[in-house]
């Protein structure tokens, strides 16, 4: 069986690892990413890079190489190839998973103010305060780029294109971050609102502990739902156990 790995994030990578390192017989593996990280952490074995072509050309990628299942394991933000990725498996009737890691969950002390799209926002951030530590990525930039009295400080791993903030200073780096580097920035930078998107995980997490520390508030962008009937799983080990029966499921047995 092929298994098709939408990837470009660090579940992705583990899964692939995974099964890489011990792939029984009859299982090829794949992942793809989309290419826009100019050097990304590539996973074990075999590994495509670029966009399909939409759902129609993700469908067809699907029937040329023989694939029998695919995981969506793209950043929980990537509701393009999330959606062609539905729509193709059900054009091709190809199993699909989701595998998203779990979103977090505000505690005591978090002053989060939650909105469904970057737009909103930074709708908020004039209330909010005057000088924002942006960490939502490269891309979206333009969503903020009217607030002129607003000073950014921008981290990404890869720079920034115009439209973007005037006022704005860049800081590529790529995560996982600690704690006491978040709190060495909050404080060098004078940040009084931090924005981001609620990609889940630990690698940046450390920031919302910061911020929750120093008593700012903290805009995050919500996800965008899973795609109804896909089935989900949280880690790469449910993901794995899913592909393991898939091959089991598929396997041809002889009478003996």
């Amino acid at each position: 069986m092929h298994v098709l790995i939408l990837g470009g994030t660090t579940e992705a990578r583990r899964l692939a690892g995974s099964l890489a390192a011990g792939t029984p017989a009859g299982l090829r593996v794949t992942s793809s990413l989309a290419g826009r990280v100019g050097a990304p952490r590539l996973p074990p074995g075999e590994v495509r890079i670029g966009g399909f072509g939409g759902a129609e050309g993700l469908a067809r990628w699907l029937g040329e190489h023989a694939v029998g299942a695919v995981v969506d394991a793209t950043h929980p933000f990537a509701g393009t190839i999330s959606s062609n990725a539905t729509a193709a498996a059900a054009a091709t009737g190809v199993p699909l998973l989701v595998l998203r890691r779990p979103g977090w969950v505000p505690v005591a002390g978090d002053v989060w103010h939650e909105t469904g799209s970057l737009e909103e926002a930074a709708g908020l951030l004039p209330s909010l305060g005057r000088r924002v530590f942006l960490t939502t990525g490269r891309l979206g930039l333009a969503a903020f780029a009217a607030l002129e009295d607003l000073w950014f400080l921008v981290r990404s791993v890869d720079a920034p294109q115009a439209p973007a903030p005037a006022r704005m200073e860049v800081l590529l780096d790529r995560g996982p971050f600690t704690l006491g580097g978040e709190r060495e920035l909050l404080r060098r930078h004078a940040i009084d609102v931090v924005v981001t998107k609620d990609s889940g995980g630990q690698a940046t997490a450390p920031k919302l502990t910061a911020a929750r520390e120093a008593g700012l508030p903290v805009v995050v962008v919500r996800r965008p739902p899973v795609p109804p009937g896909v089935p989900i799983v949280p880690d790469p080990e449910a993901a794995a156990a899913w592909i393991t029966a898939r091959l089991h499921r598929t396997a041809p047995t002889t009478d003996g």
